[in-house]
C-alpha cells in the first residue's frame, strides 16, 4: 500500500482547476513520468514557485473545489509522479475525486473550519502529515510541526478503503472479478 502522508505543501486558494494542476499543453506526453516537471506550473498564487516549492512534498492541503475544470486522469497522474499521494480539502470536483481514487491516491475531505485551523496553525511552519486509517472505519489526519501537533478526523467509506488497499482501480477490479 502507498504511504499517505509526509511533508505538506499548503496551497491557500479555492477552485484550483485541472489546467492549473497540469497544463493542457502537456497532455500529449507519452508517459506519466513525462508530466513530472510540469505539476502546478500555471498555478498563480502569491509566494508559490512550482520549481522550488513542490520538491519533497507528499501532501497538499488546500481550499474547496480542488480539481475543478476539465475531467482528465493526467491531473492525478501528475500528482502521483511527483510523490503526492494525498490531498486534503473541504471538497473536490466529483470526477477529479473519483479519478484520484481510481489512480490509488487519497483525496481526504475535511470540513472548512478544520481546514481553516490547519492553515492558521501550520501553514507557516515545516509541517508533516500522518494519515491513520483504522480497521474500525475511523480515520484521522495528524499534523506535526516541531512540538505542536493536532489531529482532524475524516470519513472513508468501505469502497474507498478497498480501492486504496488494492492501490488503484485495476488492482481492485482484479481482486473482485
Amino acid at each position: 500500500m502507498k504511504t499517505f502522508g509526509g511533508s505538506v505543501l499548503f496551497l491557500d486558494r479555492s477552485d484550483i482547476n485541472t489546467d492549473e494542476i497540469i497544463p493542457a499543453k502537456y497532455l500529449t506526453e507519452n508517459t506519466k513520468q513525462g508530466l513530472q516537471p510540469y505539476l502546478l506550473e500555471d498555478l498563480k498564487l502569491d509566494g508559490f514557485n512550482p520549481k522550488t516549492d513542490i520538491s519533497g512534498k507528499r501532501v497538499i492541503i488546500t481550499r474547496e473545489n480542488f480539481g475543478c475544470g476539465t475531467s482528465r486522469e493526467h491531473a492525478p497522474w501528475a500528482l502521483e509522479v511527483n510523490g503526492i499521494y494525498t490531498v486534503i480539502a473541504p471538497n473536490y470536483a466529483k470526477v477529479f475525486r473519483q479519478n484520484m481514487f481510481t489512480c490509488g491516491l487519497l483525496p481526504i475531505e475535511i470540513d472548512k473550519k478544520s481546514i481553516a485551523d490547519m492553515f492558521h496553525t501550520f501553514a507557516d511552519k515545516d509541517t508533516e502529515c500522518k494519515v491513520v486509517i483504522n480497521d474500525d472505519g475511523t480515520a484521522k489526519v495528524k499534523l506535526i510541526a516541531g512540538s505542536l501537533s493536532k489531529s482532524y478526523p475524516f470519513k472513508l467509506d468501505d469502497a474507498e478503503k478497498a480501492l486504496l488497499e488494492k492501490e488503484n482501480w485495476p488492482g481492485f477490479s482484479e481482486s473482485k472479478y
